[in-house]
């Protein structure tokens, strides 16, 4: 356990306000500060910062609590490695923590054995079989790319890597939670990738986090990834953002696999990224954006690529990056284009790449023959919808004349049109906001008695978590009034057997010291019950009420004669004791 000095000084070294904004634009209104959530797709702002507090709390999602609780769902950490990566831009010192030390050494390991594996692979590339070698030179990657990027080969037999690793000290349970060997049904290990060319995926802080692996022969899948483990999440890391984020360039290249990425990079481009493997997803698009506010799409021109693409362009609007498509003509992807036509070329269509709301209008044909009127039909609904989530009005009436001049549709009717759809999304935004707001607010219960009872006891118990964060002097008070009552919430018994804990001990009962034992889904609760509170605390009249009614539940409880006779003989017993 963190002492709380220590946890005080982390506090005091890293406000939320200055490491929240070093992440999404904040704006200041009076004494909060709001922004669009960094943890769900938005276009207006519902998560609000309270800095008297140093918490969060976002309306949308239910998001909320304190810097570390931030700083572990951006960046998917466990509680111990957000204090360690505070620590670090405070420029403070940890004390020894044994539990999280343990799982830091876990994490360690895992880096270790990663990087010996890399290593391996690397060292295996010009080994007796050149097969992967040679694969690397037909695709005319030179010497120092094949470096700089550690590409390396894994050999077609079953248990080579695990034979090296475990001959390195590691054992077999870590080589499994590495993600690097797997066992099989009779009790031993193989190694995940054989036969392979391997790509190794490593993080902004220069970690070799995970690797990527392509066949040599028909095998399938073509393209294997590394398992999720303690270090590696496919789906919110990008491959080769450890070079791209140094590029000093703000536009972001996002092409579709490894070898795009590689050519592209060794043409002269370093700003280049790849998704591993899946579709780019809202935690990848929102980390684009801390190093760029441009977007060029470079995905190949087949139907797939076209799909991912429309797919790109809805995750980089809700993140604010302004997207460009890359038109590849006579070649299938930006590999084979530089391979055709060198750098020079790739470098004019970066600067010709048309902006994706061009793209989206064009796409909207597709599938459909325009000389049917059913289908001319279908085609202005898709524009409609297209130019509707186009932010700018100026830049929507540019592309409303547009559409206008090709459909033979007044602007002023398509105008109207947008408009009549924009107020329905709206609408059902706001719908959706409301009942979300609901089920965070009001947990789901029958209207019956029992249903409208538990809600009751919920917002009475949320209430006096409230105070009692506001008022931790009041804690014991509350829990001698509190000792017979057992018709509680598991919430509510959880932080509140925390805060009893933490007042025995005489430390400070504080959202941050609540953070070390609550999960990241339970901090957003307790943020709401604080970001609830802020416009008007809770006073001592309203915690005795909610003390009263949560005793009251006891009553309300008796269901049955059998509740009757145990109530009565619990009552009995505690008399004669």
């Amino acid at each position: 356990m963190l002492s709380d000095v220590f946890m005080e000084q982390l506090r005091m070294a890293c406000p939320i306000e200055t490491v929240m904004g070093s992440y999404v634009p904040l704006i200041r209104r009076g004494r909060t500060l709001v922004c669009n959530c960094p943890f769900h797709s938005e276009k207006t702002p519902s998560c609000t910062v309270y800095p008297d507090q140093q918490s969060f709390y976002c309306y949308g999602c239910g998001a909320g609590g304190d810097v570390i609780t931030f700083m572990r769902r951006m960046e998917n950490l466990t509680f111990m490695e957000a204090v360690e990566t505070l620590a670090k831009r405070g420029g403070l010192t940890i004390p020894e923590n044994k539990e999280e030390q343990k799982r830091s050494q876990t994490r360690a390991r895992t880096l270790e054995i990663n990087r010996e594996t890399a290593n391996f692979y690397y060292r295996n590339l010009s080994g007796s079989n050149k097969t992967g070698l040679a694969y690397f030179v037909q695709r005319r990657l030179a010497p120092a790319t094949i470096k700089k990027y550690g590409l390396g080969f894994a050999p077609d037999q079953w248990d080579a890597l695990a034979k090296h690793l475990v001959k390195k000290g590691f054992s077999e349970e870590e080589l499994i939670t590495a993600g690097v060997c797997h066992r099989s049904k009779k009790g031993g290990i193989y190694d995940v990738f054989r036969n392979r060319v391997i790509f190794p995926i490593v993080d902004v802080r220069g970690n070799v986090i995970g690797f990527g692996g392509r066949v040599m022969d028909d095998s399938t899948p073509k393209y294997l990834n590394t398992s999720q483990t303690p270090v590696f999440d496919k789906g919110r890391n990008l491959f080769s953002l450890n070079f791209a984020k140094d590029a000093s360039s703000r536009i972001m290249i996002l092409a579709e696999g490894y070898m795009d990425v590689i050519a592209i990079h060794q043409a002269g481009f370093p700003n280049v990224v790849a998704t591993l493997g899946t579709a780019i997803t809202p935690d990848q698009a929102r980390k684009i954006s801390q190093y760029a506010s441009e977007v060029i799409i470079a995905y190949d021109s087949d139907g797939a690529g076209q799909k991912a693409t429309q797919k790109a362009i809805a995750h980089f609007n809700e993140v604010g990056l302004n997207t460009r498509i890359l038109h590849i003509t006579d070649a299938k992807d930006p590999d084979e284009y530089i391979k055709k036509f060198g750098a020079d070329r790739f470098r004019l269509l970066l600067e010709q790449s048309g902006d994706a709301i061009a793209f989206q209008m064009e796409q909207c044909k597709s599938g459909l023959e325009l000389s049917k009127e059913s289908d001319k039909g279908k085609w202005l609904n898709r524009l409609v919808e297209v130019l509707a989530n186009v932010p700018n009005r100026l830049t929507r009436d540019v592309y409303i004349s547009k559409a206008a001049a090709e459909t033979d549709i007044s602007p002023d009717t398509l105008r109207s049109q947008i408009d009549l759809y924009s107020r329905k999304e709206r609408r059902k935004q706001k719908k959706n906001n409301w009942d979300q707001l609901k089920q965070q607010t009001a947990p789901l219960a029958q209207r019956t008695p029992e249903g409208e009872s538990q809600q009751h006891l919920e917002r009475a118990e949320e209430t006096l978590l409230g105070y009692l964060l506001l008022r931790p002097e009041a804690i014991a008070d509350t829990a001698s009034q509190l000792t017979q009552v057992q018709n509680t919430t598991a919430f509510f018994q959880k932080v509140f057997t925390e805060m009893c804990r933490m007042e025995q001990q005489h430390r400070p009962c504080t959202l941050s010291a609540l953070g070390e034992t609550l999960s990241t889904e339970e901090m957003g609760r307790l943020s709401r019950i604080l970001a609830r509170q802020h416009t008007v605390p809770p006073n001592e009249e309203t915690a005795k009420d909610c003390i009263r009614a949560i005793c009251n539940q006891v009553s309300l409880s008796i269901n049955s004669n059998d509740d009757l006779l145990r109530l009565v003989a619990q009552k009995k017993n505690r008399s004669i004791s």
